[in-house]
């Protein structure tokens, strides 16, 4: 009988509000916080984005910092929330996109505000299009084409999604495609997903509920309500038969081996079974992967695991090696199966499943410290699983894992024959 204390209880204040419009409002009030975050998540990502129009939704992570047509010029929502000593970002996913300010509770108003104007008077004209187009490709030929593996992602997407599934490209997109957009195309695409009965907004930090409340309705009131577009769910594949494999040839300084599978999606609870199993297969010095591959056998440099964390049918788990040099990286994957083939007869010990549940808590209260990781948790469960009120339960959930639970998830998802492979070995 395992003798692991219970998950701590959380017991975060949220509380909700509707707007006319659409727009659904979550408060965090934290008295304790110094600043106060806006966190605002679009229901759009690159699975949103249709055939031959890809890379629209993280083209707009960078079109919407370039001003709008009531004067807000270009830049200015970067510069006017630095001024006022805050920071704002935004980052672009396949199942989201999101925009956020940290900021003295003074200059709350001020974010509001901005995200607002761009919300509903983006500026979305050629030579905004045309310049923001450009600093797309740069970022792909700096991010992705010049350095090493960095089309690990693009070819692992590539050979675990068929190319007309709504995963079955990256967020950056085609550069081909955005060649072809036409300014009304990405006109079209912000009318359509940039509207308040599209997107979530958690204030957390130093605000009360009702002057979150009153703050949203003054500033996002007005905006006229358009209603949702109906997102097409992205649908389940079978697991993989026959081991599909790709070999890519590149100037990479080891050779490097990449084990997908798919899985159920983000909030299965077979896929929380399968985070603790990569964790004990993977996490930290006392992995079992990283013990036996690394430190025993010496043939990886490196080894890790993880779930992908998509909201669709099929997520992807997937364990990364790089071959030690001398070392085989035939070898090396086929000890890599073995050790996750054990994992699945056997089960962890009690001492790796109290291990792996005291990281995993660890690591979850990390993530909720700030009021800033507090809103986009907030808001990742409102937005992909409907429920703000989850980040409550996340421990919870998975303190109900079992090692049987672990054993048998390992064993049915990431079974040796139900995988593929991306493998990157040295141009000679």
């Amino acid at each position: 009988m395992s003798s692991r204390a219970p998950a701590p209880q959380l017991h975060y204040l949220i509380e909700e509000h509707r707007l006319a419009n659409g727009l659904r409002l979550v408060v965090n009030p934290d008295a304790a916080s110094p600043g106060v975050t806006v966190n605002l998540w679009y229901q759009v990502g690159s699975r949103d984005e249709a055939p031959r129009r890809t890379g629209f939704a993280h083209l707009f992570e960078h079109l919407m910092f370039q001003g709008t047509w009531t004067g807000v010029e270009t830049g200015e929502h970067l510069s006017a929330i630095q001024a006022a000593g805050g920071t704002a970002n935004a980052t672009t996913s396949f199942d989201r996109t999101n925009y956020f300010e940290t900021v003295h509770p003074g200059a709350l108003e001020l974010a509001l505000w901005l995200e607002a104007q761009r919300m509903e008077f983006l500026k979305v004209d050629q030579t905004n299009l045309d310049t923001q187009r450009e600093v797309v490709k740069e970022e792909k030929r700096q991010r992705y084409d010049n350095v090493p593996y960095g089309d690990t992602f693009q070819a692992l997407f590539e050979l675990a999604y068929p190319s007309d599934h709504p995963y079955g490209h990256l967020p950056i997109g085609s550069m081909a495609d955005l060649d072809a957009a036409s300014l009304e195309d990405v006109q079209a695409f912000h009318a359509t997903h940039y509207s308040p009965a599209n997107a979530v907004l958690v204030l957390a930090g130093a605000v009360t509920t009702d002057q979150a409340i009153e703050l949203t309705e003054r500033h996002f009131a007005q905006i006229p309500p358009v209603d949702a577009p109906t997102r097409v769910r992205p649908g389940g594949l079978d697991p993989f038969e026959g081991t599909p494999a790709a070999i890519l040839e590149r100037q990479v300084p080891r050779d490097a081996t990449h084990l997908v599978w798919r899985i159920p999606t983000l909030d299965d609870a077979t896929t929380r079974a399968l985070d603790l199993g990569l964790d004990i297969l993977t996490a930290g010095q006392s992995g079992r992967l990283h013990r036996a591959l690394v430190m025993d056998q010496e043939l990886a440099e490196s080894v890790s695991g993880a779930t992908m964390g998509l909201a669709g049918e099929t997520n992807l788990a997937v364990v990364s090696t790089h071959t030690r040099e001398g070392r085989s990286s035939e070898e090396l994957a086929e000890a890599t199966l073995e050790g996750i083939r054990r994992l699945g007869e056997q089960g962890p010990t009690e001492e790796e499943l109290q291990r792996v549940h005291a990281q995993l808590e660890r690591q979850v209260l990390s993530d909720l410290a700030s009021a800033s990781d507090r809103a986009d948790e907030i808001n990742h469960w409102t937005s992909l699983a409907g429920d703000p009120q989850r980040v409550n339960g996340v421990l919870a959930s998975y303190a109900e894992i079992s090692g049987d639970d672990i054993r048998a998830a390992v064993s049915t998802w990431l079974s040796p024959e139900r995988h593929a492979a991306l493998n990157y070995r040295k141009a000679h």
